[in-house]
């Protein structure tokens, strides 16, 4: 929350990988028959199934399995290489599982070898459906604390957490405490540990990270000049790599100076602070009303959505932060450089959840 703020021709980028890791294997791809003893591979076929197409569902069940079966004569054995995975075979048959959700276009390249190293290839593709699955959830319906196995705290001033913020962040049921099926996380103006308001900031760190998928909350922001309610991730490896390295993406960043908007933003090495890449939404209603907030993750890039609809689209590659595994925090600060000046008649305040979910 730091503010100081298809394919393309995958096909010929994964031959040129794939001939790079086989020439290690082969000095040479050539048509000779290898010698009466050694015959060249020759006749190579693959038989590609989709498991549960049909014609109602021509991409699959949304299981993401494909059963492969190779053959090619005076072959030993097999290389695939499916969705950037190598795998190595000798009976020709290879079940695969994809994990990306939604339907996308894969590549398949198989090569046959002979005893000697010899071998030929083929490039196929096949278009697969993966049902989104839920990985990791907390919907909130104990009363009580939050579940401990879920959430930990970062607690104190944090000299104002990079942001000049003027929140003591507790676990106190007087800042967080769940009731009647929502997290509710309240700042309240009040004199404690020389802070002049505290609330509360909550993070899955060492409990749960994921790399890739879609992470969504459903939440009624706060109402009050100054408050600034947020749902983030940071990378695993802050505490080694630090910050921006580690990579932000924050999701969800509102404030209560300007109601009805929210903030999306990525932070990274070069583009932190008052980071480029960031885009706004008006939300109606958003401080009476729940919505949904979330951002869909790949290795392509990071899409941004309030209820469903989609308002940032981010451009992802292997040159950022975004391709390890990052946890989540959410939080409500108040004031600070992106919050803003409190309102000096402000007492309290609720940033109030229903669910937080996380899906491959």
């Amino acid at each position: 929350m730091k503010k100081n703020k298809n394919i393309m021709d995958k096909a010929g980028i994964l031959t040129f990988i794939l001939l790079l890791i086989f020439q290690s294997c082969s000095s040479s791809n050539d048509s000779s028959d290898g010698g009466l003893d050694n015959p060249a591979p020759s006749n190579l076929t693959v038989q590609v199934e989709v498991v549960g197409k049909t014609a109602a569902n021509p991409d699959g069940d949304g299981s993401g399995k494909v059963n492969l079966k190779i053959n090619a004569a005076n072959a030993i054995s097999y290389k695939v290489l499916i969705d950037n995975q190598l795998k190595e075979i000798t009976s020709g048959d290879l079940t695969y599982t994809f994990t990306t959700a939604g339907t996308k276009t894969y590549s398949i390249i198989v090569s046959a070898y002979n005893a000697s190293g010899q071998f030929i290839s083929s490039t196929s593709s096949v278009n697969i459906y993966v049902a989104r699955k839920l990985l990791w959830s907390d919907e909130f319906d104990v009363d009580g604390a939050p579940n401990t196995s879920k959430w930990g705290y970062n607690t104190g001033t944090g000299d104002g957490w990079g942001n000049n913020e003027l929140e003591y962040y507790t676990s106190r049921p007087e800042n967080v405490i769940i009731s009647n099926g929502t997290l509710k996380i309240k700042a309240i103006k009040e004199e404690y540990m020389g802070s002049h308001y505290t609330s509360t900031r909550m993070l899955t760190k060492g409990k749960f990270s994921f790399k890739y998928g879609r992470a969504e909350v459903r939440a009624k922001l706060p109402v009050g000049g100054g408050t600034w309610p947020a749902f983030w991730m940071l990378g695993d490896n802050i505490d080694t790599a630090g910050w921006p390295l580690c990579g932000e993406v924050d999701i969800l960043e509102s404030v209560g100076n300007n109601p009805n908007v929210n903030h999306s933003s990525l932070h990274s090495p070069g583009r932190s602070g008052n980071t480029p890449d960031t885009a706004t939404i008006t939300v109606a209603n958003s401080t009476t009303e729940f919505h949904v907030y979330a951002a869909d993750w790949s290795a392509e890039s990071i899409k941004f959505y309030v209820d469903d609809k989609l308002f940032y689209t981010y451009a992802n590659s292997g040159s950022t932060p975004f391709n390890q595994n990052f946890f989540l925090i959410l939080n409500l600060a108040m004031g600070g450089n992106f919050g803003g000046t409190v309102d000096p008649n402000f007492t309290n305040a609720t940033f109030e959840v229903d669910y937080v979910r996380v899906y491959n």
